[in-house]
């Protein structure tokens, strides 16, 4: 008992911090911005750290059961802690852009920013990295549906018809993520695993595998998930504060948002770029884009249809070019099955650009 406790002493330290701040809420509230500011990022820290805890443990069974599973568990855990962070965030009347910002700011950080460091840092250290082009190419015309569907025709959807839209694109969502998971873990599982070379394969030492208790993995990922969403209640509101009348771009909170649930993707993408196993690292930037919208939107569609208050969807010109440059260059980059340093590159000069344009508030 007592080496669990130590093992999971971030999330205890994740907890205690919940349970302080919701009797300290009002006094964070009523203290000034800067006392709400200071106090919203450090439960973002708790938060980060908590959320480290479940991607451990979710990445413990994508060890278990391999690939494709595997990555399909990293994922859904990081779309899991996204949209329970948003649905806090949006029933606190936070921007009704917050949705459609988070979720581009997701792709742009999953595709961009992870897959371009990591075929960067990987490139530069084993010159070209294969993997299996059928999943690249599967993720990418799945994206581009789905953002298509969900946040560029939306545009054109007039205001008295958004929820016969809204209902309609949960369906579409619905129906394109039971397909892709019937591909993903059915008869077309091999679309997203590659076999790598064995000698390839001896230049990483062995290591033990650690032991997993599947059914104390789990519990702890739950519970990883209930202390993410009681900090979320408290931090949303302490940073909307803070950040009000600085001039901050409004698209910073949901770049944390993303930033968030992706911070635990960035570690074990890195890792498995510079042991040369690239197919890991498309499956984690892609999948991850890929669920974030396909299973995001549907959520807080539904959500909008409860609440009987829509969500501007529709993505702005400047977030439609960035996303349709993303994927044109995933694309090319993605379509011969090995990845080089170049390519890491110019995913990476998107992501650059992406933050700039968001700092410009753009």
């Amino acid at each position: 008992m007592l080496t669990l406790l130590k093992q999971e002493k971030f999330l205890l330290l994740a907890l205690i911090a919940a349970v302080v701040a919701y009797p300290l809420e009002p006094w964070m509230l009523h203290n000034g911005q800067p006392i709400a500011l200071a106090a919203g990022l450090v439960l973002i820290a708790f938060i980060v750290a908590a959320s480290m805890r479940v991607a451990h443990h979710a990445e413990l069974l994508a060890e278990k059961v391999g690939d494709p599973y595997g990555t399909m568990i990293l994922t859904l855990a990081a779309v899991l802690v996204e949209v329970v962070i948003l649905a806090i965030m949006m029933s606190n009347e936070a921007s009704p852009t917050l949705v459609r910002d988070t979720i581009y700011s997701a792709v742009m950080l999953d595709i961009n920013g992870i897959l371009g460091l990591a075929a960067l840092m990987g490139g530069i250290k084993h010159g070209e990295q294969s993997y299996n082009d059928d999943s690249a190419r599967s993720y990418s015309v799945m994206i581009l549906t789905a953002m298509g569907v969900s946040m560029v025709v939306p545009e054109f959807i007039p205001e008295a018809n958004w929820k016969v839209y809204s209902a309609f694109t949960i369906g579409a969502m619905v129906v394109l993520y039971t397909l892709f998971l019937r591909m993903q873990v059915g008869p077309h599982s091999y679309f997203f695993s590659y076999s790598y070379p064995e000698k390839r394969r001896k230049k990483v030492p062995e290591e033990a595998p650690e032991p997993v208790n599947v059914t104390l993995s789990i519990a702890t990922l739950v519970f990883g998930v209930v202390v993410i969403g009681a900090l979320a209640e408290v931090m949303s509101k302490t940073l909307d504060l803070g950040l009000e009348g600085t001039g901050a771009p409004p698209v910073i909170t949901a770049i944390l948002v993303a930033a968030i649930s992706a911070a635990p993707e960035i570690l074990t993408a890195l890792r498995a770029a510079l042991a040369n196993r690239m197919q890991s690292v498309v499956n984690i930037a892609m999948g991850a884009s890929l669920s974030t919208v396909i299973l995001t939107v549907p959520v807080m569609e539904a959500m909008a249809l409860y609440t009987g208050q829509p969500f501007q969807m529709a993505m702005t010109p400047v977030q439609t070019v960035m996303i349709f440059l993303t994927l044109i260059v995933s694309a090319i980059n993605l379509n011969d099955g090995e990845t080089n340093a170049i390519e890491g590159m110019t995913h990476f000069v998107l992501f650059a650009t992406f933050i700039m344009l968001s700092l410009l508030g753009l």
